[in-house]
């Protein structure tokens, strides 16, 4: 029988910008209903990977804040 090589996964984005954009094209192929089977659960995996990496980021984020504001988060101010 001969052995099936798992696809390379996917490489991780290079920025939360870059991510958040390829989620939102994902998310957009998902809803379009136009993919095929397996293509959808791909799209449905790296989608999941995507938005770890997003969650992953914006609470370092929300932790570097904190340390700026003496542990304290203030509200934004809008302008």
């Amino acid at each position: 029988m001969p052995k099936t090589t798992s696809p390379a996964a996917p490489p991780e984005p290079a920025s939360y910008e870059e991510a958040l954009a390829e989620l939102e094209r994902l998310v957009s192929e998902l809803e379009s209903g136009q993919l095929p089977l397996d293509r959808l659960l791909q799209s449905y995996q790296r989608g999941a990977q995507l938005l770890s990496y997003c969650r992953a980021r914006l609470e370092a984020v929300e932790q570097q804040v904190k340390v700026l504001e003496d542990g304290q988060l203030k509200p934004w101010m809008q302008a």
